[in-house]
């Protein structure tokens, strides 16, 4: 009874460990075994962690990235460019950019990319309040950093729409990244040169 109440209670770990993603069931078992292994305070010490990170984690008002405040470090930070806004999908992108250290305006997390096939539109990401931010913040440089796939693509041009009338310099990341690829998974110098490098979104596309 004990043993088969033992292997229930494995069972149930390993199964919510693999609901995290790249995270499979034989994975998750060596997780578990894992920690069964350790001192019960490192156990507790990562659910703590977690239950901390689940709750007092939020999204930053102004550009929705992590914080634990109502505006994050960076939107904060006096010594960043307040005038160049660069717009990613997610807070993974904006940690890959962080690393170059090319980029040192604010960022905004549209939160995901536009893509109808999986029922994505323009009304489920921070599009609205990014032309907001533009139109209230008197931003001059708004940087389109989204990966160069289709669905970044698309993200892109709809934003230029939306920005277009506005009085801000809109620019993409120059094509040193490889189409199709996602930008958390580009190397520094890549990623950094993209940044150095970016041009005009309205040259990336004929205007015929």
């Amino acid at each position: 009874m004990n043993q088969s109440l033992n292997y229930s209670l494995l069972d149930n770990a390993v199964a919510e460990l693999s609901r995290l993603p790249g995270v499979g069931r034989k994975t998750a078992l060596r997780l578990a075994l894992h920690l069964l292994r350790q001192e019960p305070e490192v156990t507790e010490s990562l659910a703590s962690a977690l239950l901390r990170m689940r709750s007092e984690i939020a999204y930053c008002r102004r550009c929705h990235n992590v914080s634990e405040s109502e505006e994050c470090p960076i939107c904060s930070d006096s010594r960043r460019d307040h005038d160049v806004v660069c717009v990613v999908e997610n807070v993974k992108d904006v940690i890959a950019i962080e690393s170059t250290h090319e980029h040192h305006g604010l960022y905004h997390v549209l939160g995901g990319l536009v893509s109808p096939i999986d029922g994505i539109g323009p009304g489920d990401l921070q599009i609205d309040s990014l032309v907001e931010r533009v139109r209230s913040e008197g931003i001059s440089e708004v940087i389109l950093a989204l990966s160069p796939t289709m669905e970044g693509d698309t993200t892109n041009f709809y934003i230029f729409r939306r920005l277009q009338a506005l009085p801000v310099k809109i620019t993409v990341l120059a094509r040193g990244i490889s189409v199709g690829s996602d930008l958390d998974y580009t190397d520094e110098l890549t990623l950094g040169r993209s940044i150095q490098q970016r041009i005009p979104f309205d040259n990336t596309f004929s205007k015929s």
